[in-house]
């Protein structure tokens, strides 16, 4: 039997979460070091998934698989297996979370600002502790192929994010104690009951799934393998009706995680009142689930229900496009500002996958690995100034380039690849998804370009407001990034350049799962049109 590396890469975090959360609460920096240190065992074993990976003509889609019985009664495995969309997520995943907990190395600790009589005390040790639990349900859900299983994932990893969103908020909201904790519990709730509501809906989708296999099928199953094997050989067809059903389901909860508009508005106000590594943790990771399984669930599972969904689906991004980035320009709170370039980018996102073409799909997967580096780099950039004044909102920053130069560089390059300018990640991620919608749906296309011009102008304008210009009242001193804080950001931005340079590594990984998932919908990319004129001067 070989090695379960799936497992121990997901198990790695949780019993790190246990053992960060059992450190005596006088040790704040032995939890730290010790959270820090099983994420890069975390980040070790993922790089080993990757390393595994075979993308050599011919290989296994679903590889390093696991699976065992779970509940034989009612037809569950604890069932495991990564494509290339898996895999790099799952090393996304692995590679952020650290550099989140360097980030946040102090976001948990007493306020400074405090009266040593009326400090509260912050548990340092349950934050860790919950950001390491997040990894182990995120990695499960990018490497679950038994639907029951990834469903379990999918709604658990809600716990652990409810309480690091009401429990450890940003203390740059406005008002007093009171109020930000007010803020806090509001954003907090929203994100868990609209998640709930989506998550309900799929578990009547996820029985209705079962009960559909169990007609047709010797007995009824969850294993996303059978299935897709099953649906391949003729063996399971699903009734129109039946399908279209089963996919709103799916949809619904994906598309609340993912989040898309009109189901959408919990993200802002989350990631407002959260720390800055929480707000990347939400919208760099967890996110990205919703996402992922569109890809893996929805049209893996009902591909005829996704053809004829997708004239309203590519509405809803090209609305989130236009939507997030309009409402971005107009932001004053600068971490809901990157929330709703966050909802344009997402958009992109589910565009390019269900425009249905090679280059659209492929294009969507790097964007949700190119968006959740340059976002961290953007947001901790963010966070970090914002700890500095004590305020989110723009207009209190002005000149900052002027006293420290490092953070507005740094600031400026996520920014950039924010706004996929040329020789960043998220260029080449727009530019494929792009030029795939635009094969099939040229309208669509036309149409989320001027996605391209409306990032321009909020990245731009948040630049020239906070950055320069004459330095503001209190900012004179303002210090410049820490030796900590380069540690964090450096890597981040080097791997944004890397990813514009050279993408290959990651489309030699996603290449042959988009493949897999264009067979599965029945779809090739369009011939190429070539005028009448064109081709008789040719001959």
């Amino acid at each position: 039997m070989s090695f379960p590396l799936l497992t121990a890469t997901a198990v790695a975090p949780a019993i790190g979460a246990v053992a960060t959360a059992a450190v005596p609460a006088a040790r704040r920096t032995a939890a730290k070091w010790l959270a820090l240190g099983f994420s890069l065992v975390t980040l070790g074993l993922a790089l080993a998934v990757l390393l595994r990976f075979d993308t050599s003509p011919g290989a296994d889609r679903f590889q390093l698989t696991e699976s065992h019985w779970w509940v034989r009664d009612f037809g569950m495995r604890y069932e495991l297996g990564v494509d290339g969309v898996g895999v790099a997520l799952i090393a996304l995943t692995a590679v952020l979370i650290p550099f989140l907990i360097g980030a946040g190395w102090n976001d948990a600790d007493p306020a400074e600002h405090e009266a040593p009589a009326t400090r509260r005390w912050r548990p340092t040790q349950g934050f860790f502790a919950l950001i390491l639990l997040v990894e182990a349900m995120v990695i499960m859900s990018f490497a679950a192929t038994d639907v029951f299983l990834f469903y379990v994932f999918f709604e658990a990893m809600l716990i652990p994010m409810y309480f690091l969103i009401g429990g450890f908020g940003d203390r740059a909201g406005s008002g007093d104690e009171e109020g930000q904790a007010r803020q806090r519990s509001y954003a907090a709730v929203k994100f868990l009951l609209y998640n709930l509501v989506g998550g309900l809906v799929m578990l009547a989708a996820v029985i209705g799934l079962f009960v559909a296999t169990a007609d047709q099928l010797p007995e009824g199953t969850f294993s996303l393998q059978a299935i897709l094997e099953a649906r391949a050989s003729g063996e399971l067809d699903f009734a129109t009706n039946t399908e279209r059903w089963l996919f709103l389901g799916f949809f619904l909860a994906f598309a609340i995680k993912a989040p898309l508009w009109p189901l959408h508005t919990w993200l802002p106000n989350a990631m407002g009142e959260s720390t800055a590594p929480v707000a990347v943790l939400i919208t760099a990771v967890v996110d990205k689930v919703g996402t992922f399984a569109m890809l893996r669930f929805c049209l893996g599972l009902f591909p005829d229900a996704s053809h004829w969904a997708t004239p309203v689906v590519l509405t809803l991004a090209l609305v989130s496009i236009l939507y997030g980035a309009l409402l971005a320009i107009g932001q004053r709170d600068m971490k809901r500002l990157i929330a709703y370039a966050s909802i344009s980018h997402f958009g992109f996102i589910v565009l390019g996958i269900f425009a249905m073409t090679s280059q659209g799909q492929g294009g969507a997967t790097l964007y949700m690995i190119n968006h959740g580096v340059a976002t961290a780099a953007l947001m901790l950039v963010a966070g970090f100034l914002i700890s500095r004044r004590g305020s989110r909102i723009i207009a209190d920053y002005g000149g900052v380039q002027k006293t420290a130069p490092v953070l507005a560089g740094t600031f400026l390059v996520g920014g950039l690849a924010t706004l996929s300018l040329p020789g960043t990640g998220p260029f080449v991620s727009e530019f494929l998804v792009l030029v795939g919608t635009f094969s099939r749906y040229q309208v669509a296309g036309i149409v989320a370009s001027t996605g391209i011009v409306l990032a321009a102008l909020y990245v731009l304008i948040l630049y020239q407001r906070t950055m320069t210009g004459p330095v503001k009242a209190g900012l004179e001193k303002l210090p410049d990034l820490r030796v900590r804080e380069l540690a964090v950001v450096a890597p981040l931005i080097a791997l944004v350049i890397f990813l514009g340079v050279y993408p290959r590594p990651l489309t030699d990984i996603v290449n042959p799962a988009v493949e897999h998932t264009l067979s599965d919908v029945d779809r090739q990319d369009p011939a190429p049109q070539v005028p009448a004129e064109a081709e008789a001067a040719h001959e």
